[in-house]
C-alpha cells in the first residue's frame, strides 16, 4: 500500500517538474521575444523624426536647411534616415504653443523673450546661449520698408509713415516678433532723431502716435501681413524683415513692389536652442543639437545669405554686401534695456504700445 503511494506521488512529482520546466522554456522564449523587440525598437531610432517649432518668415529658409541638414546627417550617420517637421507662426505665439504642451525638439525664435519663457517653463536649459556659438544667434536681420512698385507716395524713411497720406500694415506686437521689432525700430529711429531717451520720449511719443494711427491691419504673423500687402492689396508700405522684403519681391510680388531701406533701423536678432525638456525624454538631443550646431556651418551661412538673411560669419556676409548692404543700425537692448525692460514697457497690456496705438485718424 505505501509502495503504491509513493508510486503515485512520484508520478505527480515528474507531472509538476515537466509543467515547470515547460513553463519556464515558455518564459525563457516570451523574454527572449521581448528582448528582440526592443532591440528593434531601439533600432527604430536610427529614424528620427525632428519638429523645429519656429517664427513665421522664417520658413522658407529652413525648408532648404532641412534638406541640407539630412543630406549631411545621413552621411555621418550611416543608416540613419532624419525627417525634419516645420511648425511657424507668430514668434511668442510659437513659444506659448510650446510652453503649452507642443512636443517641439528646437525653437527657432526671433526674440530672446520668447526663449526666455520656455526658460522659465523648464523646457530649454538655463544656458542655451552659451550652447552655441554668438549666443546661440545664428544670423541676423533688419526691418525694412516694402512699398509699391515705382515708390507712387516717395517713401523713403520711417519719418515718412506719420503722413497723413500714408497706410501702414504691420502685423500684431502682441503676437509677433518681427512686429515688436517693426514698433521699436520706428521707436528707436524717433529717439535717435529727436535726441531723446525712452524716459524723455515726448516728439517720440507724437511721432509714433502718428505711425499707428496710419495702420489698417494687425495681423497675427508676418507673413500674414505680407500678404494681407501684396496680395490683398492693403496699404502703401509694410513694415517687414529685410528677408521677407527680398522674398517678396523676387517671389510673391515681382514687380509690383520696392524695398526701401531706412536711414537707421533695428537689429533682430534669431535665438535658437534645443528644447531639453522634449529630447531628453525621447533620446532625440544629440540629433537636435546637430540640427542647431549645422545651422554655422558655411553651407548653411551661404543658404542664409542667399536668401537675405545676415550670417553670423562675417567673411560669408562680406560676399554678399551687393544684396545685403552696410546700414546704420542699433541693438534694442543698448536703446531700451533688457527684453524684459522691453517687454514691460512697452508691450504688457496698458503698456507703451496700447498707449500709443489708441488714437485713430
Amino acid at each position: 500500500m505505501q509502495s503504491a503511494i509513493q508510486s503515485k506521488l512520484s508520478n505527480i512529482t515528474l507531472k509538476v517538474g515537466s509543467v515547470l520546466a515547460v513553463t519556464v522554456l515558455i518564459a525563457g522564449c516570451n523574454s527572449n521575444e521581448s528582448t528582440s523587440q526592443d532591440t528593434s525598437t531601439a533600432g527604430d531610432l536610427q529614424d528620427i523624426s525632428l519638429l523645429n517649432v519656429s517664427y513665421d518668415v522664417s520658413r522658407d529658409f529652413y525648408k532648404d536647411y532641412n534638406t541640407l541638414f539630412s543630406a549631411s546627417y545621413e552621411k555621418e550617420h550611416p543608416g540613419s534616415k532624419v525627417k525634419v517637421n516645420q511648425s511657424h507662426g507668430g514668434s511668442s505665439k510659437q513659444a506659448l504653443s510650446i510652453a503649452n504642451g507642443l512636443q517641439a525638439d528646437v525653437a527657432t525664435l526671433n526674440q530672446e523673450s520668447d526663449m526666455n519663457l520656455l526658460v522659465e517653463k523648464g523646457l530649454v536649459a538655463t544656458d542655451w546661449k552659451q550652447a552655441f556659438p554668438n549666443n546661440a544667434v545664428p544670423y541676423t536681420s533688419t526691418m525694412v520698408l516694402l512699398v509699391r512698385n515705382g515708390n507712387p507716395k516717395n517713401i523713403k524713411d520711417w519719418s515718412d509713415l506719420a503722413r497723413n497720406d500714408i497706410d501702414v500694415v504691420i502685423p500684431n506686437p502682441k503676437t509677433s516678433g518681427t512686429a515688436r521689432y517693426a514698433f521699436l525700430g520706428a521707436y528707436g529711429y524717433g529717439l535717435h532723431q529727436f535726441k531723446e531717451s525712452v524716459d524723455t520720449s515726448t516728439k517720440t511719443d507724437d511721432f509714433i502716435k502718428k505711425l499707428l494711427a496710419n495702420v489698417v491691419t494687425y495681423d497675427n504673423g508676418a507673413r500674414a501681413a505680407t500678404t494681407s500687402f501684396t496680395q490683398r492689396g492693403l496699404g502703401d508700405v509694410l513694415i517687414t524683415t529685410e528677408n521677407e522684403a527680398h522674398l517678396a519681391a523676387k517671389e510673391f510680388a515681382k514687380g509690383k513692389v520696392d524695398i526701401v531701406y531706412p536711414s537707421y533701423s533695428i537689429v533682430i536678432a534669431n535665438p535658437v536652442a534645443v528644447v531639453t525638456a522634449v529630447t531628453d525624454k525621447s533620446g532625440k538631443t544629440d540629433a537636435a543639437s546637430a540640427y542647431l550646431q549645422g545651422l554655422w556651418d558655411v553651407p548653411a551661412q551661404q543658404l542664409m545669405a542667399e536668401m537675405y538673411m545676415r550670417p553670423s560669419n562675417a567673411e560669408v556676409l562680406a560676399a554678399h554686401r551687393d544684396t545685403l548692404p552696410e546700414i546704420a543700425t542699433f541693438e534694442p537692448v543698448a536703446v531700451f534695456g533688457d527684453w524684459t525692460q522691453i517687454m514691460d514697457t512697452f508691450f504688457v497690456d496698458g503698456g507703451r504700445f496700447d498707449q500709443l496705438a489708441s488714437v485713430k485718424k
